[in-house]
This record gives structure tokens, sequence and C-alpha cells, in this order.
């Protein structure tokens, strides 16, 4: 079976927004922040690294991973302005000039100076279609030995909530890759990883019925699915959807990751961060 036949919903499906609401991101995110915080648990770090921050949201996580680099520093990136520009305004009185903040999209080459240490991701891989290009710049910055941890959406990740939005509009719109462990161990090992490590996790969430499963829902699982719906046919169908989730329950199931960049030669500097 091939990477792309393992994967669930990797249907590009229309384009998605690259933007966020990032103030109602941070508002709701506990979900990924305590994901965050179990994912960065795995990563080991002696305190002096460059750590790369791939898909750093709002800055919530971003800030715990500082606080395991005190002689280190971070590189926080996200395709989205409004998230790198709220992780900012959250870190930029606890950073003392330890975080270089990005504006970049992580499926193509990414704009930085020399290899990170350790690249650490949270909730970000399952919003990018091409893996196979993810995981080559994700090695093409990291030194040889350099580690890899992150979690995603993965398998069947949300599938209660997938099922809802096909019974409200006929198909998932969403433009989301769960990617699969064996595809993913073989992308990994493609792009040049080695002791890979790749698992799924079920990780349900319960929201509470109401204004905020309907925010949850709008601000971030349905994003894509509603890009061209605004006021009240939008909130008809966040609310259709929400009233199809037993108890506001989602399914949730992450996609583990732990893997080391193999030797060989890093890609040489790309442009310079800003």
């Amino acid at each position: 079976m091939s990477p792309a036949s393992a994967d669930a919903a990797a249907d590009p499906g229309p384009a998605r927004p690259r933007d966020w609401d990032a103030a109602t991101y941070d508002r709701i995110a506990d979900p990924m922040t305590r994901w965050g915080a179990a994912t960065l648990d795995r990563l080991p770090l002696h305190g002096a690294e460059t750590v790369l921050d791939a898909g750093c949201g709002s800055g919530r996580v971003t800030e715990l991973l500082l606080e395991r680099l005190p002689r280190g520093r971070v590189i926080a990136l996200d395709v989205s302005p409004s998230m790198v520009g709220h992780a900012r305004r959250r870190l930029e009185t606890v950073a003392g000039g330890r975080v270089t903040f990005v504006v970049a999209d992580l499926a193509a080459p990414l704009p930085l100076e020399g290899p990170v240490d350790a690249v650490f991701s949270n909730a970000t891989f399952h919003w990018i279609s091409n893996h196979e290009a993810l995981y080559g710049n994700l090695a093409a910055v990291l030194r040889p030995g350099g580690r890899l941890v992150a979690q995603c959406g993965g398998g069947d990740n949300i599938a209660s909530v997938r099922h809802a939005v096909e019974e409200v509009a006929g198909a998932w719109g969403g433009a989301t890759t769960f990617a699969a462990p064996d595809a993913t161990r073989l992308r990994l090992g493609t792009a040049g990883f080695v002791d890979v490590r790749v698992w799924l996790e079920d990780a349900p969430v319960v929201i509470r019925p109401g204004e905020p499963l309907e925010t949850y829902l709008d601000a971030i699982i349905l994003r894509d699915q509603m890009a061209e719906l605004t006021g009240s046919v939008r909130r008809a169908f966040v609310r259709a959807v929400a009233a199809r989730l037993d108890g506001g329950r989602i399914d949730y199931v992450r996609l583990n990751i732990d893997a080391a960049r193999g030797e060989g030669r890093t890609r040489e500097t790309a442009g310079r961060l800003g």
C-alpha cells in the first residue's frame, strides 16, 4: 500500500485559510496545550539547545518549551501571521531575546540559518497535505543526530465529527491529512530519519455542549469546511454538527512521532531569520 492510500482523509479539498483567529484559539486550546506538554516530556534536552517549534500556534506550548531551555533558544515558526504575532506578545517579556519568530510554511523549504538541535511539533502536521515535503524540509534544517518529537492528528482522528459533517453537508471538506503509522514511518525513513517510533493514541476530549462546543468547532475543527460560509448559515451549520456529537465528545486520535536525523549533510542556508 502506498503512503497516500494509507492515510485517512488525505484529500486536500478546498484551499484552506492560512491565517487563524489567534486570540480565540489561545482561549480554547486547553486540549492542545495538554498534548503539547505530554509530547514535550518525550524530548530529551540539556537546556542549551536551539529547538525549532514547528507550528508554534499562539505560544502556549512554546512557553513551556522555553522553560526547558534556560541557556538555549527557540525558533517559533507558524504559517499564520496572527499566531506568530500572538506568540510574540505572549513571550516577549519572558523570552529575554531567546526566541526568534518566523512566519513560514512547513510544506516549503524553511528559511532558517544553520541547523537546529531538535524539532518539536504539537498538533500541526495534520494541517499539511504533503507529508513527504514536510519531513524532507524538517530533516534539511535538523543537525545529524538531532531529535524530532511530535504529535498530530492521525488514523481515525475526529471520525465522529467527520461523520456528523457528512450527514449535514454530504461530504467532509476539511483539508487535513490524518496519516497512518506505517505511511509515516516510510516517509520519515525516506527523508533521512532513523530510530523511528510512530504510534497512535486515543485522546478523546469532551467540550461542554452549547456555546463552548460550537465555538471550538467553528474556530478549529470546522474552519476549512466552512471557509465559504458566513453569518446565520455558518452558525446553523456549526449547531447542526454539534448536535450530533454525543455529550460534546470529540474522538481525537493522536499520531506520535519520535525519530532522529540520520548522518549526512543538512541543507545549506536558504535564508535568514526575521
